[in-house]
């Protein structure tokens, strides 16, 4: 019986459950140093000079530097088409630009003392102008990079037709809304870390890497060494989410630091650190503009963008790039416009987050089709039947060049609709506005679709068998919490017809696994899956020409089935045996064609106190279609985390920061996140279209929740008070902002 579609437990989870995983604070290499940054707690000004008299004298330390020792080149914007001249030092230099950021390390013998050394380095900061709306860097009247002469990092456009009166041309209505997609802190559970360790070949960075083979080569670049000197490897990785997909500068610095002083280096950042400086996701100021007619038809819509992409361009500059690929979304949308402009402020960089571009894009849409529906009266069901792509129109290639393979948006959003039972919700909410009551009912839904795999790159996968019968698959992805060990596993074992636990997954060491793409974008399953897949179909025909020659027969009178192969004469030879006289092992590459196109319908429905403003999150209600599902276990985790996180970027998450670009939420005594007590049990409904990109017919699935939930969540809201005269709330919908938008109806 095919493993494929079976609820296999993670194999995984014994470990961590028990003895606990193994991270890369948990390691310690013989004689090592521990390094603590000191930091920037001001958001611009002049450096004026760092004084380490005194941590130098300090008990244990080993060594302070400053920008003046260390001798590499600031590193340049991790995506060619950023404004290059917008470089980063691995120390601040004659400039800081944000809270947080790094202008000394501080080495000493224990991390106690390095703490208590780096409290003694005194940074001389004069205040300069900060710059912390991402709309006003646009005027470029105060620039923070002056070789670069503007604020600009990145512009893109696209426009179908030209001209704003021949875009809404036949539009009976067009609605417009200004709204905020919220600054949030990626919060792994496992912040930053990293140890450098070098020796005869080079360096050995052990880190908590999405891709060790990226980072590979990003460190060499940095300090100037061949990549076939650079090793990096993982142990276990307690989370990403996006922030951990490029090398920053901290991992550098670590690494020159150990080669400096031919000593192992340590380094483990705070949670107040890993708030300010490892980077924030999402941070887009938006416009929405829809046309349509009177009885519900999409016309047009535009959408212009104000990327804030903090104090340097790390990866989040790049991403309005995918909030303008998925422009249109599910809808039958032939006219559109987009405009993004990214731009350095003085805070906390933007990296990928959960999505990457795609919740934004998502968010924007989702909430001015709400606006447009309440604008015409016609229940938001309608509006997005009305204007949903038809299933027979697949492969559909948008007006923003995003093919999707194939889809049902209409079936996902009636099953949405079905499970919740729509209509007895919508009769509670009437009955509840008709008596008055306090407490007001408010159903949101969301119809989305996503890019996965977008960037089509190869992934590798290895597999042997050894004389006992054990089969060692190497990947290169890199999991954090994914429960590819089981995936892999599973997809081996079904190939090769063996019990699972005979195979072993190793990933996410450069030594031992030449190449990888690592994981990240929903990715990991219709590429690194994949290319397990072909590797032990490779295995088996590598086998079947072993079995030939021992048992002396034709290589096609050789069959292989229930793990063993037998001859037409029915003379049996096992693996064991092969792989005792034969090198048994084989490579293989997989080459997706082309990118997948998940797509789902959410429902939200909240509870809010129209005296207070305070919400409560109700039910959940998820159909998510990702194609065929490898292990349904595993796809169901994937959902939870990512309704989890959406419902927490809509309703709570968020990063301010003062008039003086002090963050406002530098730890998670400030930062609010939401846990288990806050959500209620998730109804999900796993619907399977299968693509035709791959063998599986597998799509991604790990950013869904992230994608599609946060605006359902937020229509519900708006829903439920929008017959007191509230038009919009921005995320998230705090009970202070729901309050406020109330009072300020009430007024008008």
């Amino acid at each position: 019986m095919s493993l494929i579609g079976r609820p296999v437990r993670r194999t995984e989870d014994r470990a961590l459950l028990t003895t606990g995983g193994t991270y890369v604070d948990d390691v310690r290499a013989p004689d090592s140093l521990e390094l603590v940054v000191v930091r920037s707690t001001v958001a611009h000004g002049r450096l004026r000079g760092v004084d380490t008299d005194a941590a130098r004298r300090a008990p244990g330390v080993v060594a302070v530097f400053t920008a003046a020792d260390v001798d590499l080149p600031p590193l340049p914007p991790e995506a060619g088409v950023l404004n290059q001249k917008m470089t980063t030092p691995v120390l601040a230099d004659d400039v800081v630009r944000f809270v947080g950021e790094p202008v000394a390390a501080v080495l000493a013998t224990s991390r106690a003392e390095a703490v208590d050394a780096a409290a003694l380095v005194a940074a001389d900061i004069a205040p300069l102008p900060v710059l912390i709306d991402a709309e006003e860097a646009l005027a470029d009247e105060l620039v923070l990079h002056p070789d670069a002469g503007t604020n600009m990092v990145l512009k893109l456009g696209f426009r179908r037709p030209a001209g704003r009166a021949e875009l809404h041309e036949g539009a009976e209505v067009v609605v417009r809304q200004r709204m905020r997609n919220p600054r949030v802190a990626p919060c792994p559970l496992e912040a930053r870390a990293g140890q450098a360790e070098w020796g005869p070949d080079g360096l050995r960075y052990r880190a908590g890497s999405q891709a060790v083979h990226l980072w590979r080569g990003q460190l060499a670049a940095a300090l100037g060494e061949p990549q076939d000197r650079v090793q990096v490897v993982n142990g276990d990785v307690g989370g990403a989410f996006g922030s951990k997909a490029f090398a920053s500068r901290e991992d550098v610095l670590v690494a020159w630091a150990s080669r400096r002083l031919g000593r192992p280096v340590r380094w483990a950042e705070t949670r107040s650190e890993s708030m300010t400086a490892a980077g924030h996701g999402r941070a887009q100021q938006q416009i929405a503009e829809l046309g349509g007619t009177r009885d519900g038809r999409i016309v047009s819509y535009s959408l212009e963008v104000v990327q804030d992409a903090g104090a340097y361009p790390r990866i989040g500059a790049i991403l309005p790039f995918w909030t303008r690929t998925m422009l249109t979304g599910p809808y039958a949308i032939s006219r559109a416009k987009f405009s993004s402009s990214s731009v350095t402020t003085t805070t906390t960089p933007v990296v990928s987050y959960r999505g990457a571009g795609q919740p934004e894009a998502v968010a924007a849409l989702e909430r001015i089709v709400d606006v447009y529906a309440a604008e015409i009266g016609l229940d938001p069901a309608e509006v997005r039947r009305r204007n949903l792509l038809p299933p027979e129109s697949f492969p559909v290639t948008t007006i923003t060049r995003a093919r999707y393979d194939t889809g049902d948006y209409p079936a996902a959003l009636e099953r949405v609709l079905a499970e919740a039972d729509y209509p007895a919700l919508r009769a509670e909410q009437a009955a509840r506005r008709e008596r008055g009551d306090v407490q007001q009912l408010g159903i949101g839904l969301s119809t989305f679709v996503e890019i996965t795999g977008a960037d089509t790159r190869s992934e590798y996968a290895s597999i042997r068998v050894d004389d006992t019968g054990r089969f060692t698959v190497g990947s290169g992805t890199c999991p954090h919490g994914q429960g590819h060990v089981t995936a892999w596993a599973m997809l081996a074992a079904d190939v090769l017809a063996v019990a699972l636990d005979r195979v072993d997954v190793h990933h996410s060491d450069t030594a031992t696994i030449p190449a990888g793409g690592g994981t990240g974008g929903s990715r990991s399953l219709q590429t690194g899956g994949m290319a397990v897949r072909e590797a032990a179909l490779a295995l088996v025909e590598r086998g079947r020409d072993a079995a030939a020659g021992h048992l002396g027969v034709a290589r096609d009178e050789v069959e292989y089935t229930a793990g063993r192969f037998r001859s037409a004469t029915g003379h049996i030879v096992y693996w064991t045996e092969l792989a005792a006289a034969n090198d048994l092992s084989v490579e293989a590459t997989f080459q997706p064609s082309a990118a997948t196109c998940p797509f789902g319908a959410h429902l939200a429905v909240v509870q809010v106190d129209t005296e207070t403003g305070q919400v409560t999150l109700r039910r959940v209600v998820a159909v998510d279609d990702a194609g065929v599902l490898l292990n349904p276990l595993l796809a169901e985790g994937q959902v939870h985390g990512g309704l989890a996180q959406g419902a927490g970027q809509a309703l709570v998450e968020e990063v301010r920061f003062a008039a003086d670009g002090t963050p406002l939420h530098g730890d998670l005594h400030r930062y609010a996140m939401i846990g288990a007590a806050e959500l209620p049990s998730f109804e999900t409904v796993a619907t399977q279209t299968p693509t035709p990109v791959n063998a599986l017919g597998a799509k991604g699935l790990g950013e869904s929740g992230a994608v599609g939930f946060p605006p359902a969540v937020q229509n519900a809201v708006v829903d439920a008070v929008r017959h007191l005269g509230v038009r919009h709330i921005d995320m998230p919908v705090t009970a202070e902002r729901v309050w406020t938008a109330i009072q300020e109806a009430i007024e008008r």
